[in-house]
């Protein structure tokens, strides 16, 4: 069975939010199209608590895109976003959530940031959706959503390291860039551990293949 996964398609990540991606309000009526050619889509949502330890304004005297140690891992500070209960940390309200099948929460943890919709980023805790997915017998997923450079590419990378046969929807992506080419080295590196890169997502509509049991 194959699964789409759709990754943090939040307010707060799209323009006019507190940590908008450039664009990022591009890759929703592509998932809306794609998600009618899944019978099992999931999708991820940041979901922090205010004195997440990943915001920037939780630390005295250090500014947005600063790199500190939390709790033994490198983290970039973030402005405050996708906080729970917020209007920033709901979806966009042009997806058509009604397709989708279970949503996994991440960054609930004030201690330690969660990219990956699969682990936060010590590897220290499971969100459960590679259980999910096992148990709905999937072994092949399609990645899209934002950023294609921080949740994107962990959650493609950890998607591969449990099994699935994984693709990234690239035209379905936008990425933050904090630095020049971040988001052309996101790919290569997805791509050099064996994530499949869809560069035409239209390849993908009108395919009975996608869809369980036709």
């Amino acid at each position: 069975m194959k699964a789409l996964i759709l990754v943090d398609l939040q307010n707060d990540f799209c323009p006019g939010g507190h940590l908008a991606v450039k664009e990022g309000d591009m890759v929703i009526p592509i998932a809306n199209e794609l998600m009618e050619q899944f019978e099992l889509v999931v999708a991820t949502q940041d979901w922090h608590p205010a004195d997440h330890g990943s915001f920037a304004a939780n630390h005295m005297w250090r500014k947005p895109y600063q790199v500190i140690d939390l709790n033994g891992l490198e983290q970039v500070l973030w402005p405050i976003h996708c906080v729970q209960e917020s209007f920033g940390a709901q979806f966009v309200k042009e997806l058509n959530t009604q397709k989708i099948t279970k949503v996994f929460p991440k960054g609930t943890d004030k201690t330690i940031d969660s990219y990956s919709g699969f682990y936060d980023n010590g590897k220290r805790k499971s969100t459960g959706m590679a259980e999910y997915l096992k148990e709905q017998q999937v072994t092949e997923v399609f990645v899209l959503g934002l950023a294609t450079d921080f949740c994107v590419k962990f959650t493609a990378l950890h998607a591969q390291e449990e099994g699935f046969d994984t693709n990234l929807i690239v035209q379905a992506c936008r990425g933050v860039n904090l630095k020049e080419n971040d988001v052309d080295l996101a790919i290569e590196e997805m791509k050099s551990k064996g994530v499949t890169i869809v560069e035409d997502y239209t390849t993908l509509l009108g395919s009975k293949e996608m869809v369980k049991n036709t």
